[in-house]
């Protein structure tokens, strides 16, 4: 064969092998819909199936529902099990590994449901079993250990001894054309919703059906409420016994003081076993019964303490702290097979991995790398099982095998692979960590997020992100909300700072931002847009959006009021006025600690750090967001700014969501969010 010939069919097949695979493309928001959003993992009894929880969104239908899914641990395809068109979820194994629980609407309200399983073929087998049938609903479903009753969580009237009692309030509540209520203490309203003089309660019923008892009457959430994380409550592995958090402080508003109690299953008083002034949460047992493990915090009304790790002695009544000179929060806790050591995750520097504790002594060690959740175990205790994302992809079900020490022995696997065709065809880049100076010569972290088709040589416009909490963090994970990788889909560098506040460096860096808001974590954030602008050659200098949301929407208020070097900004469910924010507010412990005491005792702090104080300095062209059922930031807040812009003359927009709370969580909401705020920036970014 002559060469001209051979070089001729090797550009040929070259030319068909790029025809074969379709070039990618930036990521869409209705691509990331398309995602299917996984959680909840369980290991079967026989150590075989791993089931999990893929919520879908119908974007047309403006619709998510949750499915449950069966993958083998062994590998290969992962198969849906349960498909109705109301959804299931909080899938459970029975302890013999035969059934399976769920949460199930299909049949006009939430209630437990019971299906065989099939442990040879990991199918479901025979028709699903209703189990309850009360009134005000279920939620957070538990198996007992001796797989003859099940516990699970309900709203209910705290004077009410019975079903046929809520029933009845409930009817007489709906049917009434009098919609007033009268308020009588604090937490009238909480996040999205105003009280409906209910109190969740963890309540047991027979698997085989039948009447639900009540566990934890009275006048007191069991359990509180929780944003997110691991349950607040456990059950004993001999049945006897269940462990739960509650707060009987007389005022919830000023109080973050969580504590863990225990009350026996037959019936009887509950008693407390945690000492700390500040918040105790998520106890759990340890398999061979001998412990309870939970999170506790030392400072009362300071919801970013530290959570430390405490350990309970069932027969000497002792606690003990196990967290060592571990400096960072312990995040979900799990217990080894053999009850001799405690996994917990951590956000550590923008990742999340997990590390493990020795009952016999020793620091807390790194066990395994990654970002890492919803930890479960083999019954043999030589394998992990968990859910892991990153900023490139969303979260899918792994395995690990660990060591004789717990630790990881090898690279994870990944079980599930729901996700893989959508992310296949679009492009995507990695959260680059860069480090710089921050405010008192103090090591700051960022990440870079860069724009598909990526050219070095080309200069792109900034969108400059902002964490809320202020005790958040930006790092290698994924959000729904604010996406990194769909604001730098058209043409963005993105850039996001760990200022003062965020977590994963330190409980000093924490705490660095309370009664500071607007000191050290603003000059932590400019000078990190310094560095970006001096050090990566490819940022269009000058050409920079600031976005934020809760804190980050404060911080773009305060920013806006103190530099000119932004194009525009983006602020959504951000602090306004300090002061009139504290009023509006409804976990007052929160503004209490962060400006050290109320608007009368320290206001000279509240107006230091106030926005709306700097109203004459305001150029930058801003769009505000904000939820009408966001009673953490009161949607006045929105409203005081946008009126404050439009007086003074200043380019500006209000998005306004009348269905909305703190987060922008309906699809064809959010979908109307990103395209209003990407437009907002391209109108000053790529004119």
């Amino acid at each position: 064969m002559r060469p001209l010939t051979l070089v001729w069919l090797l550009l040929l097949g070259a030319f068909a092998s790029a025809q074969a695979a379709p070039a990618k493309h930036p990521f869409t928001f209705e691509e990331m819909m398309a995602l299917r959003r996984i959680s909840d993992p369980a290991i079967s009894r026989d150590g075989r199936w791993v089931m999990f929880s893929a919520q879908d969104v119908n974007l047309q239908e403006n619709t998510k529902r949750n499915h449950l899914w069966l993958v083998p641990v062994a590998g290969g395809p992962a198969k849906q099990i349960t498909s109705s068109a109301a959804g299931e979820e909080r899938g459970r194994f029975s302890p013999d590994g035969r059934k399976i629980a769920y949460i199930s609407s299909r049949d006009g309200s939430a209630q437990i449901w019971i299906q065989p399983f099939d442990t040879g073929n990991g199918a479901l087998s025979g028709e699903a079993r209703k189990v309850t049938n009360i009134s005000t609903e279920t939620d957070g479903m538990l198996w007992v250990p001796d797989g003859r009753s099940l516990v699970f969580t309900s709203e209910v009237y705290p004077d009410c001894p019975d079903d046929a009692c809520n029933k009845e309030h409930d009817d007489v509540r709906s049917k009434s054309r009098v919609k007033a209520v009268v308020f009588s203490h604090l937490y009238y309203r909480h996040w999205s919703s105003y009280t409906r003089f209910k109190r969740s309660h963890l309540f047991i019923v027979p698997a085989e059906g039948g009447v639900a008892r009540d566990l934890t009457p009275g006048d007191h959430d069991v359990p509180p409420f929780n944003l997110e994380g691991q349950d607040f409550y456990a059950l004993s592995p001999d049945s006897k016994e269940l462990a739960y958090t509650s707060n009987v402080d007389e005022v919830q508003a000023t109080s973050t003081n969580n504590d863990v109690f225990i009350v026996p299953l037959a019936g009887g008083r509950p008693t407390k076993i945690s000492t700390s002034p500040g918040s105790d949460s998520t106890p759990l047992y340890s398999p061979d019964g001998r412990y309870i493990a939970f999170r506790s915090q030392r400072r009362n009304g300071y919801e970013s303490d530290q959570f430390r790790l405490t350990l309970y002695d069932r027969t000497s009544h002792q606690l003990r702290d196990l967290t060592g000179r571990f400096d960072d929060w312990v995040g979900t806790i799990a217990w080894s097979a053999d009850s001799k050591r405690i996994y917990f995750n951590s956000e550590v520097e923008g990742s999340s991995p997990v590390f493990v504790v020795d009952l016999a002594g020793g620091e807390p060690r790194r066990a395994l790398a990654g970002h890492d959740d919803d930890m479960q175990f083999s019954p043999d205790g030589k394998m992990m099982v968990f859910t892991r994302m990153s900023a490139e992809a969303p979260s899918e079900v792994f395995k690990v095998d660990l060591n004789a020490n717990g630790t990881s022995a090898g690279d994870a696997q990944m079980l599930s692979h729901l996700n893989d065709n959508v992310l296949a065809q679009v492009q995507t880049s990695p959260g680059e960590p860069f480090w710089f100076t921050g405010a008192h010569k103090t090591k700051v972290q960022g990440f870079i997020v860069k724009p598909p088709a990526f050219d070095a040589n080309q200069r792109y416009p900034v969108k400059f992100l902002i964490h809320g909490g202020p005790q958040g963090d930006w790092g290698d994970n994924w959000s729904y909300r604010w996406n990194a990788q769909l604001f730098a889909a058209g043409g963005y560098v993105v850039v996001m700072i760990n200022p003062r506040g965020s977590v994963g460096y330190g409980q000093r860096f924490v705490e660095e931002v309370s009664g500071d808001w607007g000191g050290r974590a603003y000059e932590d954030l400019m000078r990190g847009l310094d560095y970006v602008e001096a050090h990566e050659p490819y940022i269009a200098k000058g050409q920079e959006c600031a976005m934020g949301a809760s804190y980050g929407g404060y911080m773009v208020n305060w920013i806006i009021g103190h530099t000119t070097r932004f194009k525009c900004a983006v602020s959504h469910d951000g602090m306004f006025d300090a002061e009139s924010a504290w009023g509006s507010t409804e976990e007052l412990f929160f503004n209490e600690w962060e400006f050290k005491g109320t608007p009368w005792t320290n206001r000279a702090l509240y107006r230091k750090w106030s926005p709306a104080l700097a109203a004459p300095n305001f150029k930058t062209p801003t769009l505000v967001s904000h939820g009408q059922l966001d009673y953490r930031l009161d949607v006045s807040q929105g409203f005081e700014l946008f009126n404050t812009l439009q007086r003074l003359k200043v380019p500006s927009r209000m998005m306004y969501f009348p269905d909305e709370g703190h987060w922008v969580l309906k699809p064809q909401n959010s979908q109307f969010w990103y395209k209003t705020v990407n437009d907002w920036v391209d109108s000053y970014l790529k004119k």
